[in-house]
């Protein structure tokens, strides 16, 4: 019995050795690398608008209101119509009815009236004819404007032209640091995208509608990216 308890231990105290006497690997180092970021910019005419406008009426009585938004509003869809908006391109984006606070005074617990809104979204794709589209939509009882964005007809080939040019930007910007450290770049280890950006630049000239209509400044519509790239160097 005593025999093989110190065969046992033998052998544990063997195997012990032999795990202490395996080399411990040491970590691998990290490649060289350097890490740039590039940006590309795609400047353009618009091609399109989005025009935002609506509808307010105020009445003693929310039905008064109410009745007298929809007269407005059709008189305001049916011109739009006349002006050469395709029913497609109008779409009804908001519509609330509220008392009118704008009417509390002297101290009064509740508002008196109502007031009732809506707002519809028009998408012009004929640029030419927009002042016309604002004037006509304001003659027939428009009174709220929420704004308009520019934009571009095919915003994916812009974003694509954009992605290419942050890419080169950022290529160069590896190559100008590798030049100045006295190094080679190797591959590309990984390349990320950053941001995208779609939106209007401010406008830069006003200039009056060719119809005659309200003046509108087109200005230019701006698309960005961003890249982050990591190289090798030698």
């Amino acid at each position: 019995m005593k025999q093989a308890t110190l065969s046992a231990v033998a052998l544990a105290i063997g195997l012990a050795t032999a795990a202490v006497a395996q080399p411990v690997e040491a970590p691998a180092t990290p490649p060289r690398s350097v890490t740039v970021t590039g940006e590309g910019h795609v400047r353009a005419a618009p091609e399109m608008a989005r025009v935002r406008l609506g509808v307010s009426e105020t009445a003693e009585t929310a039905r008064a209101a109410l009745d007298a938004m929809n007269a407005a509003m059709g008189r305001v869809l049916e011109r739009l119509s006349e002006a050469g908006i395709a029913p497609e391109n109008v779409q009804t984006g908001q519509l609330s009815l509220d008392r009118d606070y704008a009417r509390m005074r002297d101290g009064q617990s509740e508002p008196e009236g109502f007031v009732a809104t809506t707002l519809v979204e028009l998408r012009v794709t004929d640029l030419d004819s927009l002042g016309t589209v604002l004037d006509a939509a304001v003659g027939e009882g428009a009174n709220r404007l929420e704004g308009i964005e520019f934009m571009l007809a095919d915003r994916a080939a812009a974003h694509d032209e954009a992605r290419r040019a942050a890419v080169a930007d950022a290529q160069a910007g590896a190559r100008l640091y590798a030049e100045a450290a006295g190094v080679e770049l190797g591959e590309v280890l990984s390349l990320s995208e950053t941001r995208a950006d779609f939106g209007p630049r401010p406008m830069m000239e006003m200039r009056m509608a060719a119809d005659g209509g309200v003046p509108i400044a087109q200005g230019e519509v701006e698309v960005s990216a961003g890249v982050s790239m990591v190289y090798a160097i030698e």
